[in-house]
């Protein structure tokens, strides 16, 4: 086997390489996963049971062939800051609120059902029709390059420190040896926190006053602590919360389409984009009803993917076994709440513009012909819309408001331009798929494809 070739059986490499390479899916989330609740006001230990349980959830209904984690959705932010302001509101505390927040969030996830539903009911081929490469390849290279401010203002608390976890990460990538080759981002983390600590940058006070052993929900966090009574508040929650669930359910497609692209198989087609939305929304519901965050398909473990060329599932259910047995040791939590932002930041570095490369050879693999205006407006759109939006947009319905992210915004617009302007020249083509994974590729080169299939198969009947 060469040495980049891909490996699809983590097995070859042996149960403790395979142990190693889940602990580095799990340190791939870890950094934005845990700052969703950070930023909102859930609980860590939640999160992290969330997104472990959820993930192999959604690898249990994609019958176990997709190489996705499930972790925490920036996308609903808005909406649980709209709802649950860190300052309270109406005379309630942001932790009263945010059981009226998740309950949005868990009928958010039960949208994913109604386009599982459609899909299953009219064919793939029907739906992703407003789904080309030339608004998923955008797509994906706006949530890469959206995500890139993040990453240079964790690199900026210490650069040294960033730069030192950027710096392993590439010279293991390109260089290294064996497992060293493939375990880039554990060898980044590692190198860099012992930076850190040289130069006192780690606070282990956390560390040393959390518990060992502690349950990771709590009763009064989750959607059964809501006040049933208060009619007002739960319908403003929804209203304002479920309408992201669009922009998700596209991000989602991006995500699928990235890490087909990534991996050479075609998993629009099998398991099927309804059970990978069926499983995203799912996992989605269960996490918000015991008070987690929504759950979504993970770009750095995309990035992961591209790094390493481990596309065996089986790697990502060990980093989701490991994420929900750690959940119950609050100490593990607060070791990794004190991983210096600067690390987070260097490794961020190198994964949110691999999730940019995946969408720009989406791009290019599927032949993207953008010497057609119509793919240049679209593309354009997309891309501007997503950057340069950077409040997102904010409108009221009735005396609710609500917010929808620069992502968002832009997902909604190119799908409406491809959908309304002449010319699409794209199929969803399954009995030839290309090096995309998507299948999503033009009619012509459909036709040709279908051509040579042809003339391949007279071929062989004269030969008979």
């Amino acid at each position: 086997m060469s040495e980049n070739a891909p490996i699809r059986d983590a097995r070859e490499l042996g149960v403790p390489k395979m142990i190693i390479l889940g602990l580095q899916h799990m340190f791939a989330m870890f950094g934005a996963t845990v700052l969703v609740p950070i930023i909102t006001g859930l609980s860590v230990s939640t999160t992290l049971l969330c997104a472990g349980l959820g993930t192999l959830l959604f690898h249990f209904i994609t019958k176990r062939k997709v190489p996705a984690f499930l972790g925490s959705s920036f996308a609903f932010l808005g909406g649980y800051a709209a709802i649950a302001p860190a300052e309270g509101a109406g005379g309630m505390t942001q932790a009263q609120l945010l059981p009226y927040a998740c309950f949005g969030v868990a009928c958010a996830g039960l949208v994913y059902f109604i386009l599982a539903a459609c899909i299953k009911a009219v064919g793939v081929n029907k739906v992703m029709r407003y789904f080309p490469p030339v608004v998923t390849g955008p797509i994906i290279i706006a949530i890469g390059l959206g995500l890139a401010g993040s990453a240079i203002n964790n690199c900026q608390t210490d650069w040294l420190v960033a730069i030192v976890a950027l710096a392993v990460v590439i010279i293991f990538n390109i260089w290294g040896k064996g497992m060293m080759k493939i375990i880039p981002i554990i060898l980044g983390v590692v190198a860099s926190y012992i930076v850190a600590i040289i130069r006192a940058d780690v606070d282990f006070a956390p560390i040393k006053d959390a518990a060992w052993i502690g349950l990771p929900v709590h009763t009064s966090s989750t959607i059964f602590a809501i006040d049933w009574s208060n009619k007002s508040l739960i319908i403003s929650a929804v209203i304002a919360i479920v309408p992201i669930a669009l922009a998700t359910m596209m991000e989602h497609i991006g995500d699928i389409s990235a890490i087909s692209a990534t991996t050479g198989e075609n998993y629009i087609k099998d398991p099927g984009l309804h059970r990978t939305l069926m499983g995203d929304g799912l996992a989605t519901t269960l996490a918000s009803i015991f008070g987690g965050p929504a759950n979504t398909t993970y770009g750095e473990n995309t990035g992961v993917l591209v790094l390493t060329k481990v596309y065996d599932p089986k790697v990502i259910r060990l980093a989701a076994c490991f994420a929900a047995f750690l959940s119950f040791c609050p100490k593990f939590a607060a070791v990794i709440e004190t991983i210096p932002a600067a690390t987070i930041g260097g490794i961020s570095f190198v994964l949110y513009g691999m999730i940019s490369a995946a969408g720009v050879r989406n791009v290019v693999d599927s032949r993207v012909d953008f010497t057609n205006n119509r793919n240049l407006i679209v593309a354009a759109v997309i891309l501007v819309t997503s950057l340069g939006l950077t409040a997102g947009a904010t409108f009221s319905i009735g005396s609710v408001t609500i917010t929808l992210s620069a992502l968002a915004v832009a997902s909604i617009a190119g799908i409406v331009l491809n959908a309304i302007l002449p010319g699409k020249d794209f199929d969803f083509e399954e009995d030839a798929p290309i090096d995309t994974g998507a299948s999503l590729s033009s009619s012509a080169n459909a036709k040709d494809v279908k051509k040579t299939k042809k003339a391949e198969a007279k071929e062989a009947a004269a030969e008979a």
